[in-house]
């Protein structure tokens, strides 16, 4: 028996103890009954970043905006790493233009930008769109 994981939420950013075998089991979140692990990107607002960061499971954050044509582009290779990584690794959109305040204190020069969190902390950085089994290959480096 390993000792459970700690996740935030995406719905509540109520932070959820999770045993380890039990990450495929779909677990719902104790206090919203939401899903802890969605198989997709959620999206992230400055108010959610603080909770967001924290946890036992990294969070891949791509930082984008609507009118960024390779921000675009890049969204569904976004959406297939996070129903492929599930369990391993969480993944969030922030909108750069709906959240200036929070780009600015991550220090976004260009998009599309990913950042890569481990416990609350920054850990890795990588600009530009990635195709997928780049993108994978990345995050094996990073060790998602």
């Amino acid at each position: 028996m390993t000792d459970p994981l700690l996740i935030p939420c995406p719905h509540c950013n109520g932070l959820n103890r999770i045993p380890a075998e039990r990450l495929g089991d779909t677990p719902k979140c104790g206090r919203c009954k939401a899903e802890v692990l969605l198989g997709k990107p959620f999206e992230l607002k400055q108010g959610d970043y603080a909770s967001q960061i924290k946890g036992d499971l990294p969070l891949l954050v791509d930082v984008w905006a609507d009118w960024c044509g390779p921000c675009k582009s890049f969204a569904p290779i976004f959406q297939q790493a996070a129903a492929q990584l599930s369990g391993k690794c969480r993944l969030a959109k922030l909108d750069s233009e709906a959240n200036p305040q929070l780009s600015g204190q991550l220090g976004i020069r260009s998009i599309p930008s990913l950042i890569l969190f481990k416990n609350g902390r920054e850990v890795a950085r990588q600009s530009g769109a990635l195709p997928l089994p780049q993108l994978l290959s990345w995050l094996r480096s990073q060790g998602i």
